[in-house]
């Protein structure tokens, strides 16, 4: 069966047009070659996709839901052995910073995978072939499917070679970033109001404090975050928020 039938199938509707979609650039980008490259063509497949050909069900949704689990599974791995003397708080936000959608994007863009995502011609007139949230959302699905068709190793050697070799880049270029005013400016786009910090507790000796705090949006739980000065907990807070609030300008 040719990879179009199987795709044809996966999406139930055999009329579709068939793809022009290099896939051996896509696994030559990600240095991954599939042994069923039927999930890689589902995990390149927007949802806009999907519905102009009356396929709700088919995209890449649930593989990105994996791919991001696995994600944050690998990154918190390698920062743990890698640097044992790393504070918890520290820990967490560099994780935020390599698993954030600015960060998935700007890689994804970089590396070309974004050219090969299948999008609803309206989609790619507005810009989705750039958007944040579509490209960070594939990536992830791209990792996803590595996982499913090669395990963990190799879904592992992925995100190192695309994502954490490039963490000292990362976390140089986002040590300037100001996590609490893109909170801000998300929330405030989205008509959610104002995000409301708290300081959950405190622990340690006067001259070695750590700080909990927790960020609230409409009332909930989004972020938390470990520092040494409030300002700092905060900061990360908004980092996390940032990472477990899934942001979509669609």
């Amino acid at each position: 069966m040719s990879l179009w039938e199987k795709f044809s199938a996966i999406l139930g509707r055999s009329s579709v047009p068939e793809l022009e979609v290099d896939l051996g650039a896509v696994q030559d980008i990600i240095g991954y070659h599939f042994s069923d490259s039927g999930i890689l063509l589902l995990a390149l497949t927007h949802r806009s996709y999907s519905y102009v050909h009356n396929n709700y069900s088919q995209s890449n949704e649930r593989l990105e839901f994996l791919g991001d689990s696995v994600l944050g599974l690998v990154i918190a791995e390698q920062l743990f052995r890698d640097f044992p003397g790393m504070r918890e708080g520290e820990l967490t936000k560099t994780k935020a910073l390599l698993v954030s959608e600015t960060t998935l994007a700007e890689l994804g863009i970089k590396s070309g995978l974004n050219k090969y995502m299948l999008l609803a011609p309206e989609e790619v007139r507005s810009g989705g072939r750039t958007r944040p949230s579509i490209v960070s959302d594939a990536f992830e699905s791209v990792l996803g499917a590595v996982f499913l068709d090669g395990g963990i190793n190799a879904a592992r050697n992925v995100i190192i070679r695309l994502i954490y070799s490039c963490k000292d880049d990362i976390t140089s270029d986002a040590s300037r970033r100001n996590f609490k005013g893109e909170l801000l400016e998300r929330i405030q786009a989205k008509g959610k109001g104002m995000p409301h910090y708290d300081i959950a507790s405190e622990s340690g000796p006067d001259h070695d404090k750590i700080f909990m705090v927790e960020v609230y949006v409409e009332g909930k739980v989004v972020g938390i975050g470990k520092g040494r000065s409030k300002k700092e907990a905060e900061q990360i807070a908004a980092g996390d928020a940032l990472e477990n609030l899934k942001w979509s300008s669609e």
